[in-house]
């Protein structure tokens, strides 16, 4: 967070989101930069872990906030928040989401990943039944489709494009959701990470793994989805870029 924050204040200040949904905090509660944000008018939760993970919601709006994806009591990693935030005459259910990366495949490390996917279904399943906006933000580190990668051939042995983690994403889209960008546009070359190895930037060799999951009660108010790939070309700019989109009131 303290290496990147102007970054961050200066995309608050720029693009003034209602709401923004950060991932790899990597910092616990007690050192997330609050008075930077706060004077910026933003409400802060987090659910953050030393050294690692670590996810936060910034909201214009007052928060009601959960911690933790839920089914796994022993999990101590910080990859799941969840709050209610109010809107108009309805509230909107907003979550951070980190998922596992899920490398290197042949260890507890993917087993990791599928049985968090499979708890997240359970729980959005649940979350489904409240019949109100819900929106799933985050680092997905799920390639869904080969469209979504400049080489996909690159991605067949890795976590984040094996067939059984897209299954699963798949599975959660069956619930109900809608990703928002493939709901407003079918083009290639769009995407929201690039390593920092090999110029990944620099050849625009990205793969897009950050998704915004919307219920059918947030499907229906999505007005634009935008990527802010210029960010990725900023000096010590972070491996993604905000994924960002607009709901009508």
């Amino acid at each position: 967070m303290r290496q990147r924050l102007p970054h961050l204040l200066d995309y608050l200040r720029e693009v003034a989101p209602d709401a923004i949904c950060l991932q790899e905090i990597k910092c616990q509660d007690e050192a997330f930069p609050r008075e930077e944000i706060e004077a910026l008018g933003y409400n802060i939760a987090t659910h953050g872990q030393k050294t690692f993970n670590g996810v936060a919601i910034l909201s214009k709006h007052p928060l009601e906030v959960e911690r933790g994806l839920p089914g796994d009591e022993n999990d101590l990693q910080s990859r799941y928040l969840e709050a209610v935030i109010p809107w108009g005459k309805t509230v909107l259910r907003l979550v951070s989401l980190y998922l596992p990366n899920g490398n290197p495949v042949a260890t507890e490390k993917f087993d990791y990943k599928l049985a968090f996917m499979d708890r997240l279904i359970r729980h959005a399943r649940k979350l489904l039944d409240y019949e109100e906006p819900l929106v799933i933000a985050g680092d997905y580190n799920v390639i869904p489709m080969p469209l979504d990668a400049a080489h996909p051939e690159q991605w067949t042995g890795d976590a984040l494009f094996l067939p059984q983690t897209r299954a699963k994403y798949q599975e959660l889209l069956a619930l109900g959701f809608t990703d928002a960008l493939r709901a407003t546009t079918d083009a290639g070359g769009l995407y929201s990470f690039w390593d920092y190895q090999a110029g990944a930037w620099q050849r625009n060799n990205g793969i897009r793994i950050d998704h915004l999951l919307l219920s059918p009660q947030a499907a229906d108010r999505l007005a634009t989805a935008t990527i802010d790939k210029a960010m990725r070309g900023k000096e010590k700019a972070s491996d993604h870029v905000p994924v960002r989109i607009d709901l009508k009131g």
